[in-house]
């Protein structure tokens, strides 16, 4: 969704040429895979962030152009919302200090953006949904005045004439009809993407799979959405409805554009002929083919836009730069609440990936992984989560994630991360679950404290941006 799109209307001919093009460049890709010395080269990391523009009462504030205009910076690119903007981080090996690494450049570019947001009379925030949100801030006008968003909501549109309809119990309820796909700008995360040989593509796709169950639930930052109390990571149900193109023949037929799989995967190839026959574009852009000059690769621009609009919460990238290379790209993990959070929630994630990538997670149910994940942001530390090797046991996801630690910090150590860089980022996640303060935890509690309502949400903001500024990690908040 990175790469440019030149208008936001298309023809039924463009729809058809675009369905061609993915077809013979899945066979590019083939060819490209089956290249001796592809996508060779050292581990590298890589992140988005996703984050908020705010008045100074803590409600959004739709300014992202200005904004990325005052900045001047081309690490920040407009999001659906015009309250929206994400920063993309400079890629790095993950050997070494990575994290450190990660926690500086998060540091500069959010004070980067609130910096520039303040020229508009604003500040800028990192949190996974804004609570201050209402009904009313998901208008047309708030879409971001971009060819690509235009292109995405008239695409999705084309699929499903029918409303989108969300429903998400949580503590309490949640029911909305809207017409379009604004609701997704409720949403921002942290993206991490870890570089992948295509030999080791499938295991650790799988492992990150598996990973994400126990991170998520240590991770949570998101428990309400226009003033209900749902998941401690209401991000996970809110994307996947608002984004989803299904209308009613569609419900049995495949996964949402949003989902989290159906099933252990064997290699890339079957992941990118799957996004190709499975879902239907929505952007049908139409680029001039160039032949790659020696030793380049192939652009396969048409599949790489469609394939970035099918949001798998772990998704398969190609990139092109740099001889071509593979990535898996980790969209689970919310904004937030601090850099020094967030690069120990990668940490976690990376770690406990690299743990398991060794390991036969194929041999383990994929149906306890997908109840993992989706336990996990409905309950947080207190999910119920199984784990390979521990039989039909259930266990709290807290007393899990203490027991993965040491697993996740051989994990990173196989990586040629620092001892004392790991040791570092894990134990922010070790006191963090032994205190049970996670964002979501924070939140609600601080919400109990100023009260519920539209005054007591938006103090909570205003409160919650101060002690995000100190970088100390949320563990060490008061409330």
């Amino acid at each position: 969704m990175g790469q440019q799109v030149d208008k936001d209307r298309y023809s039924e001919a463009e729809f058809t040429r675009f369905g061609e093009r993915l077809t013979q460049q899945l066979t590019e890709l083939r060819e490209l895979l089956a290249r001796p010395g592809f996508g060779a080269g050292p581990a590298t990391i890589g992140a988005e962030l996703e984050m908020f523009l705010i008045t100074p009462d803590g409600r959004p504030l739709p300014r992202n152009h200005e904004v990325r205009d005052a900045a001047d910076d081309d690490r920040l690119v407009p999001e659906l919302g015009r309250f929206n903007l994400e920063v993309n981080l400079t890629p790095l090996p993950i050997a070494g200090r990575p994290f450190s690494a990660l926690e500086r450049e998060l540091r500069e570019t959010m004070t980067l953006v609130d910096t520039a947001t303040a020229t508009q009379g604003g500040q800028a925030v990192a949190i996974g949904i804004l609570p201050s949100l209402s009904e009313f801030d998901f208008t047309h006008e708030a879409l971001s005045d971009e060819s690509r968003y235009r292109a995405m909501s008239r695409g999705l549109r084309r699929l499903r004439t029918e409303p989108f309809r969300v429903h998400i119990e949580g503590v309490e309820q949640l029911e909305l009809e809207v017409e379009g796909v604004i609701l997704e700008s409720a949403n921002t995360s942290w993206q991490v993407h870890l570089r992948t040989a295509p030999a080791d593509f499938a295991r650790v796709y799988n492992a990150a799979q598996l990973a994400i169950g126990p991170v998520l639930a240590v991770s949570g930052n998101s428990p309400s959405f226009l003033g209900r109390r749902l998941w401690e990571e209401t991000r996970i149900a809110l994307f996947e409805e608002a984004a989803d193109d299904r209308d009613v023949e569609r419900l049995d037929r495949r996964d949402r554009r949003v989902a989290f799989g159906s099933k252990w995967v064997s290699g890339i190839e079957e992941m990118f002929e799957t996004c190709v026959r499975d879902y239907e574009p929505i952007m049908p852009m139409i680029t001039e083919v160039v032949s790659p000059a020696d030793g380049e690769a192939p652009e396969l621009a048409e599949l790489r836009l469609h394939q970035g609009t099918v949001w798998q919460w772990n998704r398969p990238i190609y990139d092109p730069a740099n001889g071509g290379h593979l990535r898996v790209e980790m969209r689970a993990l919310p904004a937030g609440p601090t850099p020094a959070d967030m690069a120990a929630n990668a940490a976690f994630l990376l770690g406990l990936t690299a743990a398991m990538a060794v390991e036969p997670v194929e041999e383990f149910p994929f149906a306890a992984a997908y109840r993992n994940f989706y336990r996990a942001a409905i309950h947080g530390l207190d999910a119920s989560l199984s784990w390979p090797g521990r039989g039909t046991e259930e266990i709290p996801a807290s007393r899990l994630a203490l027991d993965l630690l040491p697993a996740a910090r051989a994990g990173l150590i196989r990586l040629d991360v620092d001892p004392d860089e790991a040791d570092r980022a894990l134990g922010i996640i070790r006191d963090r679950v032994m205190l049970r303060r996670t964002g979501a935890i924070w939140q609600r509690e601080t919400l109990e404290r100023l009260g519920d309502d539209p005054a007591g949400r938006s103090r909570m903001v205003t409160r919650y941006r101060e002690l995000s500024l100190t970088g100390k990690p949320v563990h060490t908040w008061p409330i």
